[in-house]
């Protein structure tokens, strides 16, 4: 058994990657599913398409690497996380369709409890602000809206999990209940210094503590699949919430650390160690990963927009047919003009959180065509992580590590990343790994199972793609942020 199958369950597609005992992709099966818009601000997921395309796509990963199931020594799994679902214990069955992160409904929820002076404890307690990006006012609605819900879960009928729970319930055939530390940190009702889901919260939202999985280390035993799925049943040995996982895949294993993920949104990670570290600026403090029951956490900035801008040029503006143009594009901008997007198509994240917000672009003269434009939006991911990384280091301090790792789709763009170190003023590294957050699943599964070395090995074994240096005068920096710090406050003044 030398081969470890990682599960990556996304909110766009699932996955599943086979990698080999030395972390080497064997295989990779993909498949994207239907996303549900019952009402403005309101996204939902079939919990039926989420099953069906993972075990569809591990299926395909094992067919095609061309190896036996009984070759496989364990299962990580990754996921979206806040992502939520409830249902029935003895049946299986969902009692409504899977509320995603994205999802706004619960937004005056958040506004009233707001109100009534409760974000502080919330955050003291769970290192998140209160907001309807997290699970537990969608566990809230559902009960409140599903006829019965609530008198069932108070009579231990329902559960409730992150899709990761959901998933090890289906693989196990509801033999297990179980979710890891850090996507219980990303549910509002979960203490990450006590390390147990919280009462009082659970009480204020009239949540029954029945409805709450047990909550396990990354790399623990959350059980074997049914053998029915596979031919033969296969340890499930490590989660992880997809940030989490990339941040394990990137071994920021020693604090001060950082890591950065692009994909639609960007969000990066600051290890902090065994240290909380309560945010003065709006950013998050979760659960980094627990290994051996000791707990490691950092601090998290989210971006609303990365990826998605380069969509927004291909689908909207359709100046581009492909995400590659966009490079060309740029290195034909006129650089005499200093064309700025603030790209709040449907908010900004961390550090404002001003989720009113919308988009604008500064500076357009009658030469602003695609090539300025195309220069713009890959400039604004740049702008928008050192945001982030500003606000990291005036919560963390100096001794934060002066190097970027960075992974997903838009650091493909030498481009980008260029940029991205210029306007950071810092080295940034591209993996020879693409597919960072897998991998840290399988490591996680592979490491319960006895196939992978200790952290402090795996990250010797992390290798550089390439490293981007910066190479823009220092004055020039400083005033091309600040000309985007004056193009937030301005979006955000109207």
């Amino acid at each position: 058994m030398t081969h470890i199958l990682a599960i990556d369950q996304g909110t766009t597609s699932s996955r599943a990657i086979l990698f080999d005992a030395g972390l080497k992709v064997r295989a990779v099966a993909q498949e994207e599913f239907t996303q549900h818009y019952p009402a403005s601000g309101w996204v939902e997921h079939d919990p039926s398409d989420l099953w069906s395309t993972v075990a569809g796509t591990a299926r395909a990963a094992i067919e095609k690497a061309g190896i036996s199931a009984r070759d496989i020594a364990a299962i990580g799994i990754t996921n979206q996380r806040e992502t939520t679902l409830i249902w029935d214990r003895a049946t299986g069955e969902p009692i409504h369709r899977a509320i995603v992160w994205q999802d706004r409904r619960t937004a005056d929820t958040c506004d009233a409890l707001k109100a009534a002076g409760h974000e502080p404890m919330i955050t003291a307690r769970t290192g998140l602000l209160l907001d309807p990006y997290f699970s537990a006012t969608k566990i809230k609605w559902m009960l409140d809206h599903v006829p019965g819900a609530r008198d069932r879960a108070k009579r231990g009928e329902l559960a409730f999990g992150t899709v990761d729970c959901f998933l090890i319930w289906k693989l196990t055939g509801g033999r297990i209940h179980a979710t890891d530390a850090t996507n219980a940190a990303r549910t509002m009702i979960y203490n990450i210094a006590s390390n147990e889901w919280d009462a009082e919260i659970c009480g204020l939202l009239d949540i029954p503590m029945s409805l709450l999985p047990e909550v396990r280390d990354c790399a623990a035993d959350y059980g074997v699949t049914r053998a029915d799925l596979f031919g033969v049943e296969i340890p499930i040995l490590g989660v992880a919430g997809d940030q989490q996982a990339a941040t394990v895949g990137q071994a920021c294993f020693r604090p001060g650390m950082m890591k950065s993920t692009y994909g639609t949104g960007c969000f990066a990670l600051l290890n902090t160690g065994h240290q909380i570290v309560p945010s003065k600026n709006r950013l998050l403090t979760t659960i980094a990963y627990r290994l051996n029951g000791q707990t490691t956490y950092a601090l998290e900035g989210s971006i609303f927009i990365a990826g998605a801008v380069v969509q927004w040029l291909r689908d909207g503006l359709k100046i581009i047919r492909e995400a590659k143009e966009t490079q060309p594009l740029a290195d034909a901008a006129d650089p005499s003009q200093d064309v700025i997007l603030v790209p709040a198509f449907t908010g900004l994240g961390a550090p404002y959180w001003r989720p009113d917000c919308r988009g604008a672009v500064y500076g357009l003269t009658r030469n602003s065509g695609p090539a300025e434009l195309a220069k713009a939006a890959l400039e604004s991911v740049g702008y928008q992580t050192r945001d982030l990384l500003e606000a990291m280091r005036a919560d963390w301090g100096t001794s934060a590590e002066g190097i970027l790792r960075v992974d997903g789709g838009m650091t493909a763009s030498d481009w980008a990343m260029q940029f991205l170190s210029d306007i950071l003023g810092a080295p940034v590294d591209r993996p020879v790994v693409t597919e960072i957050t897998a991998l840290g699943a399988a490591y996680l599964a592979g490491l319960q199972a006895g196939l992978c070395a200790s952290p402090e090995a795996f990250q010797t074994s992390w290798a550089l793609e390439r490293r981007f240096s910066p190479a823009i005068d220092p004055g020039l920096r400083a005033a091309k942020y600040a000309r985007w710090g004056r193009a937030v406050a301005a979006t955000m003044s109207v």
